[in-house]
């Protein structure tokens, strides 16, 4: 690390910490030459892939901004937004990739989505997915309805004369 004061080739490491949510790590280093001191913040890199080929830097900002138009009239509030781009950012990072590809991304994004507001969930992945038909709407919900199924258990039992005896 180059001291941005002398300029100086090297530096030492005084101090390391990893940053609040530990993503990344905070060093505060010291030029051997003019002996000031000076912090450096030091992230793991994310690239997406886009479909042309071209590569830019990962952003919670673009998941939550994409995400946004399919939450419009849902209690979601903007807090809600930050943390689905938080999960979706370290899903991604779980991976191991240094880069993604970006339909990965909308993939990785629908899971979260879903937990969070199913409406918004079917809005998204109908422009996400391509909807073509009212059946893609209802392979979609019954999707939705069998998920909740198994995330809570066995269904309740019918009620009538065979479940009264």
């Amino acid at each position: 690390m180059h001291c941005p004061f002398c300029r100086h080739p090297d530096s030492r490491v005084v101090d390391s910490r990893t940053s609040d949510d530990g993503s990344s790590i905070r060093r505060r280093r010291q030029c051997p030459s003019c002996h000031r001191r000076f912090t450096t913040i030091e992230t793991a890199s994310l690239s997406v892939v886009k479909r042309s080929g071209a590569t830019e830097p990962f952003s919670r900002e673009k998941i939550a901004n994409g995400v946004r138009k399919a939450c419009q009239g849902r209690p979601v509030s903007e807090d809600d937004l930050a943390l689905l781009a938080q999960k979706v950012e370290e899903n991604l990072r779980a991976a191991g990739s240094a880069e993604i590809d970006a339909y990965e991304i909308g993939l990785a994004i629908l899971g979260p989505l879903r937990d969070l507001d199913e409406v918004a969930y079917l809005r998204f992945a109908s422009v996400y997915q391509a909807f073509d038909s009212l059946e893609d709407f209802e392979t979609a919900i019954s999707a939705l309805r069998a998920g909740r199924t198994g995330a809570h258990g066995v269904e309740a039992p019918e009620q009538g004369p065979a479940a009264t005896s």
